[in-house]
């Protein structure tokens, strides 16, 4: 599992360098750029199979391309976003979503307020439609920008409605079957690691 947590970082390096042209790469000069050792990096990407030419290197956009397959990003997914507040739409105003092939496809939110109003091309619906929107919408994803209270009963309704990834910004470690997959993003937990860190070096 470590691993695949480190594949993100090397397909955004990969990508970096394609950006400027740079055709191969030694894992010595990957290890320069990303930080991992070269022993690491190797035996990271000997997982997935041997990409590397002993005296070559790395072709970079062939790995890049491996890379991004490993990580389902040769396929498109629909998203729907759940909570349309300042978190909610500075995630739906971000753009490098859709190039990586990540398409939101609605916005919902409970306040009555913000019903209706919106965020780029999305006019926010009612969370109470989200059941339907799901039926009549190839969705993958489902996006939760809520608060602790009611997300849990909330990936309950999209558990039941199929959903089968679920991106969770939420507070609150959520429950739910095994087929379903839960990426937590806890900000606070992020920021008081930093702390931590910060405080160790004084």
């Amino acid at each position: 599992m470590a691993v695949i947590r480190r594949l993100p970082k090397y397909h955004r390096y990969l990508g970096d360098l394609l950006d400027k042209d740079i055709q191969r790469i030694s894992s010595k000069e990957l290890s320069d750029i990303i930080g991992f050792t070269a022993s690491q990096i190797r035996q990271d990407l000997n997982n997935f199979g041997g990409f590397g030419q002993q005296g070559y290197g790395y072709n970079v956009e062939a790995l890049f391309n491996e890379i991004g397959k490993i990580l389902g990003l040769d396929r498109e997914y629909n998203a729907i976003l759940i909570g349309a507040g300042n978190l909610g739409q500075a995630i739906a105003n971000y753009s490098g979503f859709r190039k990586a092939g990540f398409e939101i496809k609605a916005l919902f939110d409970a306040n009555p307020k913000m019903i209706g109003l919106k965020i780029r091309e999305f006019e926010i619906l009612d969370s109470d439609d989200i059941e339907n929107f799901i039926k009549n919408n190839k969705i993958d994803i489902a996006i939760m920008c809520i608060p602790k209270n009611g997300a849990q009963e909330l990936a309950n309704r999209l558990v039941n409605v199929g959903i089968k990834g679920i991106w969770n910004f939420a507070p609150i470690d959520l429950e739910v079957p095994q087929q379903v997959i839960v990426e937590n993003v806890n900000l606070t937990e992020s920021l008081f690691t930093l702390s931590y860190l910060m405080k160790e070096e004084q």
